[in-house]
C-alpha cells in the first residue's frame, strides 16, 4: 500500500515536472553538447559552427511562438553525467553570438535591399521623366530614344518597388527567428 502511494506521488511529481518543462518554453533533448555543433568542425565550443540539425529543430520549435512571446526559455536537456558547467557557459556565449550575428546580417540584408529598391525607383522615375521630356520632339533618333527609355523607366520603377516591399518579406522569417533566439534565455537541464 505504501509502495502504491509513493509510486503515485512519484508519477504525479514526474508529470508536474514534465508539464513545467513544456510551459512556454522550447525544450530539446541532447545526447551530448556535440549535438549542438557541426560534426565537421573540430574547433572548441567558443568558435565551432552550429549544427544544421540543431538549428532546424530550433526553427521548428520556435515557429509556433507568437511575436508576443519574444522572451522564452530554450532548455537544452543533457544527460547528468555529461554536464560540465564551464562548457555550458562557453556554449551559451557561442549560441548568443551566433544568433546575434545572423540577426544583424539579416537585418542589414533587408536594409540594403530596401536602399537598393529606392535607388532603382529613383532611376526609374528619372527615365520616365526623360521619356516625357523627349516625347514632344520629332525625328527618328528621338523616337528610338523614347522607345528605349519609356520601358526602362517602367521596368526600374516596378523593380524598385518590388525590392522595397516584396523581396524583404522573404528574409523576414529568418530575421524574426534569429531575433527570437537571441532574446531567449538558454538553460541546461540534466535528465
Amino acid at each position: 500500500m505504501l509502495d502504491n502511494k509513493s509510486s503515485a506521488k512519484d508519477s504525479i511529481a514526474e508529470s508536474q515536472k514534465e508539464k513545467k518543462m513544456r510551459q512556454g518554453n522550447v525544450s530539446l533533448i541532447l545526447n551530448s553538447y556535440n549535438d549542438i555543433f557541426s560534426d565537421f568542425d573540430p574547433r572548441g565550443y567558443v568558435q565551432r559552427a552550429l549544427s544544421d540539425d540543431f538549428l532546424q529543430e530550433c526553427r521548428r520549435a520556435v515557429r509556433d511562438k507568437s511575436p508576443s512571446e519574444e522572451k522564452f526559455e530554450l532548455r537544452l536537456l543533457v544527460p547528468k553525467i555529461k554536464r560540465n558547467v564551464n562548457d555550458e557557459i562557453k556554449i551559451k556565449i557561442r549560441l548568443k553570438n551566433h544568433f546575434l550575428k545572423h540577426y544583424l546580417e539579416k537585418k542589414k540584408e533587408i536594409k540594403n535591399l530596401r536602399y537598393s529598391g529606392v535607388a532603382w525607383f529613383i532611376i526609374g522615375v528619372i527615365f520616365s521623366l526623360m521619356a516625357a521630356f523627349i516625347y514632344p520632339f520629332e525625328g527618328f533618333y528621338f523616337d528610338v530614344l523614347f522607345v528605349m527609355i519609356e520601358p526602362a523607366g517602367w521596368f526600374t520603377v516596378w523593380s524598385g518597388l518590388d525590392k522595397i516591399f516584396l523581396n524583404p518579406k522573404d528574409k523576414m522569417p529568418d530575421a524574426r527567428f534569429y531575433k527570437k533566439m537571441y532574446g531567449c534565455h538558454i538553460t541546461f537541464i540534466d535528465y
